[in-house]
């Protein structure tokens, strides 16, 4: 049985194991799990930040992706801004990532949230494709960071 579900600090162990194949499958990030719990710490329990959601099979967290919370003056809406969507891999193309998203997305939409904007490898042609699947659109817009 597949069960999404908000996740709580029970799951932060499982949660930072994903996130670790996540940071070793992308280019610009390594794993560290120090830095994944602290990150997830300051999501799980803080409302104001984000959401968790983890996607169950049979008990056990197969899949997660998280919204950060943001405003967006453009639209005059709150927005969010999807981050670490990740399944384990074999349980990819089985559904899980769709079942996430989509709950993601009905949060979003119930929370009266105009947007979701997520960042996605440039090369990863699958991830690519099953955004697009899911409704998302490219950008125009060049993505920057400065590290602090």
């Amino acid at each position: 049985m597949i069960a999404v579900r908000t996740a709580t600090s029970r799951d932060i162990d499982r949660c930072t194991e994903l996130l670790g194949i996540l940071f070793s499958e992308e280019h610009e990030f390594a794993p560290d799990a120090r830095a994944q719990k602290q990150g997830l710490s300051l999501v799980i329990g803080n409302a104001s930040n984000g959401i968790i959601f983890v996607c169950e099979v049979d008990g056990t967290i197969q899949g997660m992706v998280m919204l950060l919370f943001t405003v967006s003056t453009f639209i005059g809406k709150k927005a969010a801004i999807l981050e670490d969507m990740i399944v384990e891999p074999q349980w990819r193309g089985k559904g899980i990532g769709t079942h996430l998203i989509n709950h993601a997305t009905a949060f979003a939409e119930e929370e009266g949230f105009g947007r979701i904007t997520l960042l996605t490898d440039h090369d990863n042609i699958k991830a690519l494709s099953f955004y697009n699947h899911l409704g998302f659109i490219p950008s125009e817009m060049k993505v920057m960071r400065k590290m602090l």
